[in-house]
């Protein structure tokens, strides 16, 4: 895999440690002046700064980051600056002498550059409630008293010793709602009440009331009752301490304290409402998303979702398994991530390397626990590739495909032994990715959830893994468009590559593919569906009465199902890369009615002659053949004729019977 045209590439060994074979890293970097190093970061600091202005600059070397960055600051070098972490990742390893295609995809990772994230900003006066039931919280407030604005709200207090001077509030109160982020929290309370001042050797409070309401911009609860939120630990601003752990009450006073000014962060999703499958005429669709997300960011909101950014704690399980590409994950985007991935193994397998297993870590957990091994253990085998992302629970379809399509033998996703709340959505895209590759041959236990939490646990797991190759001829593609476009575009090229590529994949429920199977003879062919499917799946005809269906663009959201009046639809969840599934096929079609006055088809014969039938034999005011032709005119025929005199008259009421006379009577007819 060439690296771009121009960059410099400085291979340290960090004085010797690291066994580097500087030829065979400058045969794999093709394009790239590859320069080998013994001391970088000190003795031949020169050589990196001389480089400095030529171009764009890899130095494999993290540990030393900081230095390399502000010399070439100084230097106000204009050109990108990458490092790398190839010593912990490849050098420092028992199998290190084998690990140069290993190096060669480090390296042509780190080249491939990220596009920026959109940033949002909190905003925090330090206005703050301390939520406890005893001194505790009064204690907690006393310690923060000189940097923040407080207020103590005790829930179900018992006997308190006032405080000699009223340096903040103390009411007592049970919160019964909170809503809201740092800088912008709002609470409903129950049971409020203000102590009375003259309260001697205890707090006296006043009569309580229900529904007060609170505004603040921290909250430091130290009540040790349920949490005010859903995933506490991930709503900004909102800190939670066991009140018998005085350990954990410090931690969260000096955390609290620090939380005045103005904090940034990442918008970790990005949200297209346009393409949302939630929701259409107050039928609910696609509630994926509603059902994943640990921290209630996202709410409904008509025909879509609404996914508030502040609370948004950037799991990316919304993205992962949103059919659409609605909600993509954006830090970084999956078509960034896939150029990560493509440049990567195709680096590993050009330089030699068979086999190789995608190692998909966080930076919290992964990265300490691929230190130690590497410091403490024998280091990664040369054939496991350590791919960093933000949030593995953000991991769709589409990543987990396109790394076995470029030549990925087994793929596993780090995680920590201790149970973890929102990994439902990970476990969703690893089940889908193996019913596709075992379908196509690739067998099981390719793509799977790893646990470890100490570097013998890791080395030992990664030692087990079965010895396999990838596929036999990579693909290359370049990974381009929205979401959507992207997992379909992974999965086709997976499909050319695969051992046994069966075209149709029968997939769990949940799925983002399938089709729909209408029952044709109980279809009247209303289109309701149509006006209900947010993707274009289900289309109808302008021309004549048809119904047709596009398998590649049904995401499965069931909004055609449940609005279709004569429940004649139900859903299969399978995938299908035949060419015809991306063009429509016709489920029902039927001759047009042409009107009688005018001759332009207007209804679905069948429909018009049963609807005609049924008013024939059932209503008074279709009996006459008059008004029955109303039936069988278009809908400006039929307002000309009713304007003309012709046909029904809605004031007209069923025939007047005879009256009854005394004739009647007389010959025996009458009562």
């Amino acid at each position: 895999m060439a690296q771009p045209a121009g960059r410099t590439v400085f291979v340290c060994s960090c004085e010797d440690t690291m066994p580097l074979d500087q030829a065979g890293i400058a045969r794999a970097c093709a394009g790239a002046r590859v320069e080998g190093a013994r001391q970088l970061c000190r003795a031949e600091l020169a050589r990196f700064e001389a480089a400095l202005g030529s171009g764009d600059i890899t130095v494999a070397c993290t540990q030393e980051a900081p230095l390399f960055a502000e010399r070439a600051g100084d230097a106000g070098h204009g050109f990108r600056l990458d490092t790398v972490n190839i010593r912990e990742h490849a050098g420092w390893s028992r199998e290190a002498k084998r690990a140069t295609p290993k190096i060669a995809a480090l390296l042509a990772g780190a080249a491939v550059a990220m596009p920026a994230t959109p940033i949002v900003s909190y905003r925090s006066e330090g206005v703050t409630l301390v939520y406890g039931r005893d001194e505790t919280a009064i204690e907690a407030a006393t310690a923060l008293a000189d940097r923040l604005n407080l207020t103590v709200l005790l829930t179900r207090p018992g006997d308190i010793v006032p405080p000699a001077t009223t340096t903040f509030p103390v009411v007592k109160g049970t919160i019964v709602r909170a809503r809201g982020h740092l800088g912008a929290f709002e609470l409903t309370v129950d049971d409020f009440a203000a102590p009375a001042p003259s309260s001697r050797a205890r707090l006296v409070f006043g009569a309580p009331r229900d529904g007060a309401t609170s505004r603040c911009d921290v909250i430091l609860d130290l009540a040790g009752g349920t949490p005010l939120f859903p995933a506490p630990h991930k709503r900004p601003g909102y800190l939670r301490a066991d009140p018998r752990d005085p350990v954990a009450v410090q931690k969260a006073i000096f955390r609290a304290a620090e939380l005045v000014g103005q904090f940034d962060k990442p918008r970790f999703v990005t949200f297209t409402d346009g393409l949302c499958a939630h929701s259409r005429s107050r039928k609910t669709g696609c509630t994926r998303c509603l059902d994943l997300c640990p921290v209630g960011a996202i709410q409904p909101a008509g025909d879509h979702v609404a996914i508030d950014a502040m609370i948004c704690a950037g799991c990316g399980a919304c993205a992962a398994v949103c059919p659409t590409g609605a909600a993509s994950y954006a830090l970084p985007p999956a078509e960034a991530l896939m150029r990560r991935l493509r440049a990567m193994l195709l680096a590993y397998g050009e330089a030699g390397g068979r086999g190789a297993v995608v190692l998909v870590h966080e930076g919290e957990h992964g990265a300490p626990l691929l230190d130690a091994l590497a410091r403490f253990g024998e280091g990664l085998p040369a054939r496991v590739i350590p791919f960093p992302v933000n949030e593995v629970t953000a991991l769709g379809i589409e990543t987990v495909a396109a790394a076995f399509a470029f030549g990925a033998a087994e793929l596993r996703v780090l995680l920590g032994t201790r149970h973890r709340d929102d990994l439902a959505a990970l476990e969703r895209t690893l089940a889908l990715a193996e019913a596709v590759l075992g379908a196509w041959g690739f067998g099981p236990g390719r793509a799977a959830l790893l646990a470890a939490d100490d570097p013998e646990t890791l080395a030992a797991a990664l030692a087990r893994l079965p010895e396999r190759d990838g596929v036999a001829s990579p693909r290359s593609f370049l990974p381009m468009g929205d979401k959507r476009g992207v997992m379909q575009t992974a999965l086709k090229e997976l499909h050319k590559a695969a051992p046994a590529p069966a075209e149709v994949v029968a997939l769990p429920a949940g799925a983002p593919f399938g089709t729909v199977h209408v029952d044709v003879a109980g279809c009247t062919l209303c289109l309701a569906c149509v006006s209900a499917c947010p993707t274009g799946a289900l289309r109808d005809n302008p021309d004549r009465p048809m119904l047709s269906f596009t398998e590649e663009a049904c995401v499965q959201c069931g909004l055609c199902a449940s609005t279709c009046p004569e429940q004649v639809i139900t859903l299969e969840p399978r995938l299908n890369v035949a060419a015809e599934a991306a063009g429509p096929r016709v489920v029902k079609e039927e001759e047009p009615y042409p009107c009688i006055r005018c001759g332009r088809p207007f209804g679905v014969r069948s429909t018009v002659e049963r609807v005609a039938a049924k008013l024939a034999a059932s209503h008074w005011m279709y009996q006459g053949s008059a008004n029955l032709d109303l039936i069988r005119m278009c809908e400006d025929c039929r307002v000309i004729a009713v304007t003309e005199g012709e046909g029904i008259d809605p004031y007209a009421g069923p025939p007047r019977p005879r009256p009854v006379t005394s004739e009647d009577y007389r010959t025996g007819e009458g009562g």
